[in-house]
């Protein structure tokens, strides 16, 4: 398995700067996953337009960490899972909602319920959803558009929930404890 050089927010190349302040200021600090994403300036690129553009959508940040973690655990991506529990938690979803998509269980919360499962669907159908999974998500509240923005959602989290399965990057230790707090037989070893 080849290995990847975390690059630290000082040893960027020049050309890939940018996207690591734009990484930073959305996480307050530069992920590890990113920082082996930055060893494709392209991928970075892309993802960062990709970042920007998902967290200025009409879904709020609680909604769009359900789809975040969902999409982690879809992927087996424990990396991404560690990390987008915690975010979960710091944007205050219910703390009982996040053990039950760790454990790849419908969310009680309508509203979360509809999110994970369009994103859990997009995921293992590869897009190939039937109108009644549609309209069961445009019935709680959701619209045609935010189907869309649910998309470019799972669209990221492919990217980083790959390329963290590939490049498997240490888990930053203020993520263990979200790691440990809810372990997931599902999700495979990590750093």
């Amino acid at each position: 398995m080849p290995t990847y050089q975390v690059h630290t927010n000082g040893i960027c190349a020049g050309e890939i700067e940018a996207g690591t302040r734009t990484i930073t200021a959305g996480f307050w600090f530069f992920p590890n996953l990113a920082a082996s994403i930055s060893n494709s300036p392209k991928l970075e690129t892309a993802l960062v337009g990709v970042f920007e553009q998902v967290h200025s959508s009409s879904l709020t940040e609680r909604e769009i960490q359900i789809v975040l973690l969902t999409d982690a655990v879809a992927n087996t991506s424990a990396y991404a899972v560690a990390l987008h529990t915690e975010l979960a938690l710091q944007q205050r979803v219910n703390p009982e909602e996040v053990p039950a998509i760790r454990g790849r269980r419908t969310p009680k919360d309508q509203r979360y319920a509809a999110l994970s499962t369009l994103a859990k669907a997009l995921i293992e159908k590869r897009g190939h959803l039937s109108e009644p999974e549609l309209d069961a998500f445009l019935g709680t509240g959701f619209t045609k558009e935010q189907i869309i923005e649910v998309i470019a959602v799972v669209a990221a989290s492919t990217i980083t929930n790959y390329a963290g399965t590939i490049a498997n990057p240490l888990l930053e230790t203020k993520f263990r404890p979200a790691r440990m707090r809810m372990e997931d037989p599902g999700i495979v070893a990590m750093k």
